[in-house]
């Protein structure tokens, strides 16, 4: 299959494009029917349609999986594929996986284990963080006596520099707790880096690291970063609502833990397996799957996966780079009059696919309704709101307009933004 170049990335070509649009639910209109363009994918995703129906047909299925008969048998299936599915999105080959209410429960589940039972007298953590991580580092500091340190973010990338978060580490650090990606800039933290460089201070430096924004964006592999815990939100990753999937390394694992006394030692799931749940993640690896075998050809499961992910990572490249330089037909946002790009700069490479923005002489929240009037939803990144004051504070701002489109999308998508962009400057 031919794809088009486009400087930084590689955009899906037409006919694929047109078949990705049809596996999801309401990319180009809405459930009533309205046509709109969905620039919020940051705060949610759109839904694959082979995740929600394969979740409604397993959950009908009234049978306990913890039982010996058919059906029984049938939904544990549905549970270990589903695990391993979760591994392969991961590349964790060892520790446990575990699934709680919300990405946040598992997050405070985890800072709670090491901080409560892991020797030292400081927990480091980053301005960037999302309340859920930021707040139980706090929480779990208070509650233990340790000191809180904070890494302050990078007011031009939009991301957290290495040595600004291993300065705060030393030989009494617990805990790293870091974000994969910004869900306000977009920026991509080198990890890997990070982690290398925190263990040459501390090499039994306990390490978490919150992937919820980045992983539909991008391949994550836990065995290579080395990190102890990682998450994930699967509504975000095109599937429902109702679950927040974790990896906790053998260490972790092995940890004092909220467990029923008579499950193995590093079983971290509580009550009955939802079945449901993890057919909806199988159904999310199958459709990457489906896209790396249209886009590379053969291969096993993890090696398409990982060529599916790369696809998406090239098109979503290909689609901000559009969406920042436009084009003959279109000035884009960094050339746009009376529009300014925030912690923008030149490398798409450490980028996920957001772009904040102001329009001048405007309020955010005045901007975010003028696009809803025309059928644009993007949203308001600002200092009043409780997920949002710490971090656009910690960048130097006051707010932003939040832009989130997702591989759905295509250059006509973007154009079409742009174009209503320049229209609401000019109504000023």
């Amino acid at each position: 299959m031919v794809t088009k170049l486009c400087h930084e990335g590689k955009l899906f070509a037409s006919d694929l494009q047109k078949e990705i649009k049809e596996r999801f639910y309401y990319v180009d209109e809405d459930q009533l029917g309205n046509k709109r363009l969905f620039f919020d994918n940051a705060g949610g995703s759109f839904r694959l349609k082979s995740s929600l129906d394969s979740f409604q047909k397993v959950e009908s299925i009234g049978d306990c999986p913890e039982r010996v008969h058919r059906n029984a048998i049938y939904l544990k299936d549905i549970v270990k594929k589903g695990e391993e599915d979760i591994r392969t999105i991961l590349n964790a080959s060892n520790g446990s996986i575990f699934m709680s209410l919300s990405a946040s429960k598992t997050i405070f589940e985890i800072t709670g284990v090491i901080a409560e039972n892991v020797d030292g007298n400081n927990i480091v953590t980053t301005m960037l963080e999302h309340p859920s991580a930021y707040d139980a580092c706090e929480f779990y500091a208070k509650k233990t006596g340790k000191e809180l340190r904070i890494a302050r973010s990078n007011c031009e990338t939009g991301a957290v520099d290495i040595e600004e978060i291993v300065k705060l580490i030393d030989n009494d650090t617990c805990l790293l707790s870091i974000i994969y990606a910004s869900n306000i800039s977009g920026a991509i933290l080198d990890i890997e880096g990070i982690v290398k460089k925190a263990r040459e201070v501390k090499p039994d430096l306990f390490i978490i690291c919150d992937a919820v924004q980045h992983a539909p964006h991008g391949k994550i592999d836990v065995d290579s970063i080395g990190v102890d815990a990682i998450n994930f939100a699967p509504y975000k990753f095109f599937g429902v609502r109702g679950s927040g999937v974790a990896y906790v390394s053998d260490r972790v694992a092995s940890l004092p833990h909220h467990k029923l006394i008579a499950k193995p030692s590093k079983e971290w799931n509580l009550g009955s397996p939802a079945p449901a749940q993890y057919a909806s993640i199988s159904e999310i690896v199958g459709y990457v799957c489906w896209l790396g075998e249209k886009l590379a050809g053969d291969g096993d499961r993890k090696e398409l996966f990982d060529q599916g992910m790369k696809g998406i990572a090239l098109h979503e490249r290909a689609l901000l780079f559009r969406l920042l330089n436009g084009s003959k037909e279109i000035e884009g946002l960094r050339n746009m009059k009376g529009v300014k790009v925030l912690l923008d700069y030149p490398d798409l490479s450490t980028r996920d696919l957001i772009v904040a923005i102001e329009i001048e002489g405007m309020d955010f929240t005045e901007a975010v309704k003028r696009y809803e009037e025309k059928n644009v939803i993007v949203y308001e990144r600002v200092s009043t709101s409780l997920y949002s004051k710490r971090i656009v504070e910690s960048l130097g701002l006051k707010g932003a307009i939040r832009i989130s489109p997702i591989h759905c999308h295509d250059i006509d998508d973007i154009d079409a933004f742009l174009r209503i962009t320049k229209e609401i400057v000019k109504g000023l």
